[in-house]
């Protein structure tokens, strides 16, 4: 009697309650999180969240289930939006600021730096994305008048983010 009684104990704890833990710690919250964003390998994702009383972009290690630091990238007063990630998750390119006006930036989880690449469009942007190398990034741009979408190369010399040296899908 004592076995069944144990295991019927043991398997109601093994089902769980099915709640979805709700902590500053996890990724869903009593606070607004939106805008998902997941890397090519599967083990970051990105979102907004306002967790913290204003407006901030998270990486989520789903690895290690914990946040993975972002050291100068969410700044207070600062709108973030948009997050896209490259395939380890190593450049983060996102919607922002800039005196009122959507830029798109880049942040770097090596270099820990944030950098606008479009300081000079003179319309409105919006849905930046990047590629799984990190090399371009694809949004769209209301400069003529019309949402057209457009292409941006970071160039030949950036370094890419490609896992262990060699290109995605080799």
């Amino acid at each position: 009697m004592q076995v069944l009684i144990l295991a019927l104990a043991i398997l109601l704890v093994s089902c769980g309650t099915g709640e979805v833990r709700m902590d500053i710690f996890s990724v869903n919250t009593r606070y607004t999180e939106q805008d998902p964003a997941l890397s090519g390998d599967g083990k970051f994702l990105a979102f907004v969240s306002n967790r913290s009383g204003s407006q901030q972009l998270l990486v989520y290690d789903l690895q290690n289930q914990g946040f993975a630091p972002i050291p100068g990238l969410n700044r207070r007063e600062t709108i973030v939006e948009n997050p896209s990630l490259s395939y380890t998750g190593r450049y983060i390119c996102y919607l922002t600021s800039d005196r009122a006006k959507p830029v798109i930036a880049l942040y770097d989880r090596v270099t820990k730096r944030s950098q606008v690449l479009t300081p000079t469009y003179g319309g409105w942007i919006k849905n930046p994305d990047i590629s799984p190398d990190g090399r371009y990034i694809v949004f769209q741009s209301a400069g003529r008048g019309q949402w057209d979408i457009e292409v941006l190369d970071r160039g030949p010399t950036v370094e890419l983010d490609i896992p262990n040296g060699r290109a995605v899908g080799n």
